[in-house]
């Protein structure tokens, strides 16, 4: 049997699922879901109930257990406000495709921006001192520098920024007029960003297609956790829409935003800017000059 057809996956995954449970489960039905432009994805109904599964044989062989960690801190954060789907199995990639298996989430409901907004706050207050995470993860399919620090300014430039240009540069390679362009920012960032409040837990990658709605709510996906200042959500928050005046003021209504949020803004868009340029190159680069120039 090829190891990277659905019908290997879904062997594997009865397997794995049983050591879970303690107890032999068969998949009953296996559907194919759309909606992702990396992974495949499939809805699976079992003796022990129905869950989401991806897979990928092509992938950073960690990715999904890094996934799985970024879900199991939201979790924790979690009142219920958001729904965070729980982990059942999360597998690396070897001589067999990497998968993820989680509780499905059944698509529904009304509009949920208030409680989006207000649950996405209360999980910004889960902090702590020092910013970073356990272990480095991926953004989309970027690795992200985790390495714990305890100013957010030095994080920021040093882990997400300088980290991510130095890849560009590499993979990509950028003029040397914009590389001084992005160091002469990276230099000015102590002028632009406060530095003083403590770490928040971030989904990391939320834009609309990060989060769904639900029957019991809406649910945070797809996540790319960290320990950051809370505006970093934002900047990818703002970058294609999907979120209503109601969410913004949810959140406010929860835990105030400092009122200079706005302004600061793009430089969080920033890093995610430079990350589709990496990923998929285009006119991004230009995006991000223009932003880079904004600030200097």
């Amino acid at each position: 049997m090829n190891i990277n057809s659905q019908d290997y996956i879904l062997q594997e995954v009865e397997e794995r699922l049983s050591e879970v449970f303690g107890e032999t489960v068969k998949i009953l039905s296996a559907s194919t879901l759309s909606g992702g432009c990396i992974n495949h994805a499939s809805k699976i109904d079992t003796n022990c109930g129905r869950f989401f599964l991806k897979w990928n044989s092509d992938c950073e062989s960690d990715i999904f257990t890094r996934e799985a960690e970024s879900l199991n801190e939201l979790s924790k954060a979690s009142d219920g406000t958001v729904c965070v789907p729980k982990v059942l199995y999360a597998k690396e990639l070897d001589e067999t495709p990497a998968f993820l298996v989680v509780e499905y989430l059944e698509p529904g409901g009304p509009d949920q921006s208030e409680r989006l907004g207000r649950g996405l706050a209360r999980i910004h207050k889960f902090r702590q001192d020092k910013f970073g995470f356990y272990s480095d993860n991926y953004c989309g399919a970027t690795t992200q520098n985790n390495n714990w620090g305890d100013s957010w300014v030095s994080f920021y430039r040093i882990r997400r920024l300088s980290f991510l240009i130095t890849m560009i540069r590499e993979s990509r390679g950028l003029d040397s007029s914009y590389l001084r362009l992005f160091e002469k920012l990276l230099d000015r960032l102590e002028l632009l960003i406060p530095n003083e409040e403590k770490a928040s837990l971030i989904h990391g990658d939320l834009w609309s297609g990060n989060y769904m709605l639900t029957a019991n709510g809406p649910a945070l996906i797809d996540p790319a956790a960290s320990y950051s200042h809370r505006e970093m959500e934002f900047g990818i928050v703002t970058m294609f829409g999907g979120f209503s005046s109601r969410f913004f003021d949810a959140y406010n209504e929860e835990f105030l935003l400092d009122s200079g949020w706005r302004e600061r803004n793009q430089l969080y868009q920033l890093y995610h800017v430079l990350n589709h340029y990496y990923l998929f190159g285009g006119g991004y680069l230009q995006q991000a000059i223009a932003i880079a120039k904004r600030y200097l």
